[in-house]
């Protein structure tokens, strides 16, 4: 999500656990859940724009989508908004080759390259006030709906996948990394956002076993 914007988007804030399997003579593995502001900011931005891709996420509850009959993005916002969604997804694994510069109206929260991106910062800086309220609406949803139906463990699921991957491939998961994005999409699922990151509709990771059936293959892609 400059250099510091990216370090600032991996700190886990007391909004964002972490579940650290890591045993000093063990695999190692590390699972991040959250609703990041700035990953909402940035579908909230996409939806309000047209942007089509990527083309297998759902559009989000609870925020108008497009008419059918309105003129789609152009195809220099859509290039351009896939390289912020990157970066803001998975920053360390898609560094900017210039530097950013923060976009008037969304704080800290959106950062664009200085060149290169103007065609879309024009578009989105007028759409601010809308991204950023829906945004933390729904993380404020997500932090309270977790803490009330984990009771605050969020990372029970997570265990229990990967005793479960242990036992039926007789041997310890291998080290890994994952990021859980926790999305109010319009469709209940799970999909690769980034080579270590999934998103989730909040609906199926409040199911406690279609959530364990929904997260085993990832575990076991990875682990």
């Amino acid at each position: 999500m400059a250099d510091g914007l990216a370090a600032r988007r991996h700190v886990c804030h007391r909004t964002r656990s972490a579940y650290d399997g890591a045993m000093a003579d063990k695999p190692q593995w590390l699972i991040r859940e959250d609703a990041s502001v700035p990953v909402l900011v940035a579908l909230a931005l996409r939806q309000s724009l047209g942007i089509r891709v990527p083309e297998d996420l759902p559009a989000l509850r609870d925020l108008a989508v497009r008419a059918p009959d309105a003129v789609e993005a152009s195809g220099v916002i859509e290039s351009q908004w896939r390289e912020y969604w990157d970066m803001t997804v998975e920053p360390r694994a898609h560094p900017s080759g210039v530097p950013l510069e923060l976009v008037d109206g969304f704080e800290t929260l959106v950062a664009l390259p200085a060149s290169g991106a103007g065609e879309l910062r024009s578009a989105i800086e007028p759409l601010a006030p809308l991204a950023l309220r829906y945004a933390r609406q729904a993380h404020g949803r997500y932090v309270a709906t977790m803490k009330s139906s984990t009771g605050g463990d969020a990372y029970r699921a997570y265990a229990s996948a990967i005793a479960e991957f242990e036992r039926e491939v007789g041997r310890r998961a291998h080290s890994f990394e994952l990021n859980v994005q926790v999305l109010p999409f319009s469709q209940r699922g799970i999909w690769w956002i980034g080579d270590l990151t999934v998103a989730v509709t909040d609906g199926l990771r409040r199911d406690v076993v279609a959530f364990d059936a929904a997260i085993r293959p990832v575990i076991a892609e990875l682990a």
